[in-house]
């Protein structure tokens, strides 16, 4: 698992890869195992993911700024709509013909991912990174993920997103 976290003005943009054999929904439980146990593995605050979920306080008004803060998958590519509350805290597949349009291919690799995702972090102006892949995420409590190939085998998932107020 690759992460990088960033932000300003209480925003926090996350990205990670993370293994993909299939199922989106058990590769997203798996990172969320993951980052859960860097993030309170020391039991201080939350003996698992369930007790962080029910401190609704917490998750309704702070959240973790990690990919914590999403609590379901949803099968559509059209981009979450704000005054939808169903779409908060959603992760959803970046659309096909964005794909292509970022990475001129519809099978990227994690290499392309990465370099993808470290341009947007060295944006030189707001409007630059609105237009690279990072910035295709413009409502925060949400995220996209891209398959990615190695030999032509889907093997990977790059998820991007953001949290906070």
């Amino acid at each position: 698992m690759i992460s990088r976290e960033g932000g300003s003005m209480g925003a926090s943009g996350w990205d990670y890869v993370t293994r993909f054999d299939g199922d989106v929904e058990a590769a997203l439980a798996t990172l969320q195992a993951s980052v859960f146990q860097e993030e309170y593995g020391d039991g201080a605050s939350y003996r698992s993911l369930e007790d962080l979920y029910e401190d609704e306080e917490f998750m309704g008004t702070e959240g973790t700024h990690t990919i914590l803060d999403i609590d379901r998958i949803v099968a559509t590519d059209d981009p979450p709509v704000r005054s939808r509350a169903s779409d908060y805290g959603t992760l959803r597949p970046l659309a096909l013909s964005r794909v292509v349009h970022h990475f001129a291919t519809d099978r990227p690799t994690v290499e392309q991912y990465e370099e993808l995702v470290a341009a947007a972090n060295e944006a030189a102006s707001h409007e630059e990174h609105l237009r690279s892949l990072l910035g295709e995420c413009r409502m925060r409590w949400t995220g996209y993920y891209v398959v990615l190939y190695s030999d032509d085998r889907p093997t990977h998932l790059g998820i991007f997103g953001f949290s906070g107020d």
